[in-house]
């Protein structure tokens, strides 16, 4: 047993100085998830400043017109005349609309570009608004057009009735940056494990570990622990950041957040290994670890909530892995929850975690 652990322990020193020897793995494993969340932080964090443009079709609009009139003036739009509508609000930020004529044809084909949000018209003397229902950008612009012409001299400097909401834990950013954790911590493991595996076997470097006394179990294990500690790194990198940044902090209980996070390391590392044990074209891998991971990107609430999509699938959404683990993070940052809510899914992670790893060892074949 004690060679088999020193044997344990140089697999671990030897990935981890093969790791850090490439400047663009720590790039990609840990600085580029921090720059990502800073980035959207800022979009999201700032106070706005909407444009919008909305093209004429109709040769008089005399409604429209009148108001324009009153409340426009005369500019451009992408180097296009315009009459530009620009609404200030200290609380909502600034809106502004920039009307544009435009023909039927090209208006048509400015939508389908998306350098236009609607289209308004003229029919008997009634405005007209022609947009895609499906498109929210656009129900945006209308429902905040079609109230703006009905009371074109409402105040909007003062008096509103709308006071900000930002306390902690409610704001965008404390919904996302526990999603790009736990979708950092996903990405770390199938592309440094999983993919690291199969490069590894199809250019036959596995094949030469097998004259050697190591066991797979033990370089299974290495690849792991490796990635695990890269993944808290950048954990910790990316929630400093956020913490002064942001003003991010964590409201539940720490430990209970490490063990979950744990947890989910161990369940991505099992998949990223079963994955793995077998595979020995890169091609494949990069199919195989797209197919797990663009899913659960997409499903698993990481940069919009998942409640979005139809009842039927909700409860499916929340059996992958990822949605466990964002929501057990989240739970712990924004709800100040502790280790009773995150029992349940630190126990999934680990099963999952375990389950894959034996599986993914006893499939495994060196070349």
């Amino acid at each position: 047993m004690k060679i088999f652990r020193g044997q344990l322990f140089e697999l671990i020193r030897a990935v981890w100085l093969e790791t850090i020897r490439e400047p663009e793995v720590l790039f990609w494993g840990i600085v580029f998830p921090v720059l990502i969340s800073i980035g959207l932080g800022l979009a999201f964090t700032q106070k706005t400043e909407e444009r919008f443009q909305v093209l004429i079709i109709s040769e008089r609009t005399a409604e429209l017109d009148s108001i324009l009139a009153i409340h426009g003036h005369k500019g451009e739009y992408k180097g296009k005349p315009a009459v530009v509508w620009r609404i200030s609000d200290k609380v909502l930020g600034t809106t502004e609309f920039n009307f544009v004529r435009a023909d039927l044809r090209s208006a048509i084909v400015s939508l389908k570009r998306g350098e236009a949000d609607l289209m308004i018209g003229d029919t008997l003397g009634q405005l007209r608004y022609h947009f895609d229902p499906h498109n929210s950008q656009a129900q945006l612009v209308y429902m905040k057009l079609s109230s703006l012409l009905k009371s074109p001299m409402a105040p909007t400097d003062s008096g509103s009735p709308v006071e900000p909401l930002t306390l902690k834990g409610v704001r965008y950013i404390d919904f996302l940056i526990p999603g790009l954790i736990a979708f950092g911590l996903m990405s770390s493991m199938m592309w440094g494990v999983s993919y690291t595996i199969i490069e590894r076997r199809s250019q036959k470097l596995l094949r030469r570990m097998v004259a050697t006394p190591m066991r797979k179990s033990n370089y299974l294990i290495s690849l792991m622990a490796v990635r695990t500690f890269m993944n808290f790194v950048e954990a910790l990198i990316l929630i400093t950041f956020a913490s002064i940044i942001f003003g991010v902090s964590i409201q539940g209980n720490i430990a209970a957040l490490i063990t979950l996070y744990l947890a989910g390391n161990l369940a991505f590392a099992g998949l990223a290994i079963l994955i793995s044990c077998r595979t020995h074209k890169t091609e494949v891998g990069t199919g195989l670890i797209n197919a797990v991971q663009m899913p659960m990107m997409i499903l698993s609430g990481i940069f919009f909530s998942y409640h979005n999509f139809p009842d039927w699938s909700l409860g499916f959404i929340r059996l992958l892995p990822l949605t466990a683990l964002a929501d057990g993070i989240r739970s712990i940052f924004n709800e100040g929850a502790g280790w009773m809510e995150i029992l349940i899914p630190t126990l999934a992670l680990s099963a999952l975690g375990i389950g894959g790893f034996i599986i993914g060892l006893k499939r495994f074949k060196w070349y």
